[in-house]
């Protein structure tokens, strides 16, 4: 079973998978980052300044007087509509950087090929050539 589980991690796929999740993970934390300290004030400063999405939302309850969504969830329930605004952005702006990034990878691989298409064919080996000889000299004998 210990022989089976080192022959599972040592796949290359498994490995490819780990590197996948961990750069996931901090791709995540810049596109946090360009939402919240980039995106989001420039959105507030078009707005009127001080625009924040996530402290909208709607009070379900009558013992919700907070004006902060933290606060109001701990008086009762609240629809939090602005933290799904936020959510909603984040992924509209992670969807576009991927797109961007496919799209530069498409182009360079489009390029590449092109370029291997350009270029012209190796010549054979010198074996290789010496045994079409040989086959072509018994060919012409038989």
């Amino acid at each position: 079973m210990l022989n089976e589980f080192k022959e599972f991690i040592a796949r290359g796929n498994v490995m490819d998978l780990a590197v996948g999740v961990i750069i996931g993970a901090a791709f995540n934390k810049i596109v946090t980052s360009v939402v919240e300290d980039l995106v989001m004030p420039i959105v507030g400063a078009l707005t009127g300044g001080g625009f924040d999405f996530s402290n909208y939302f709607l009070p379900l309850s009558a013992n919700v007087t907070a004006t902060s969504l933290a606060a109001a969830r701990q008086q009762g329930a609240v629809f939090a509509y602005g933290n799904f605004i936020t959510v909603l952005i984040n992924f509209l702006i992670l969807a576009w950087i991927i797109f961007l990034m496919i799209k530069a990878v498409n182009r360079m691989r489009s390029s590449l090929e092109k370029q291997k298409e350009a270029a012209p064919a190796a010549p054979p080996p010198e074996d290789i050539l010496l045994l079409s000889e040989i086959r072509d000299l018994l060919k012409q004998r038989a």
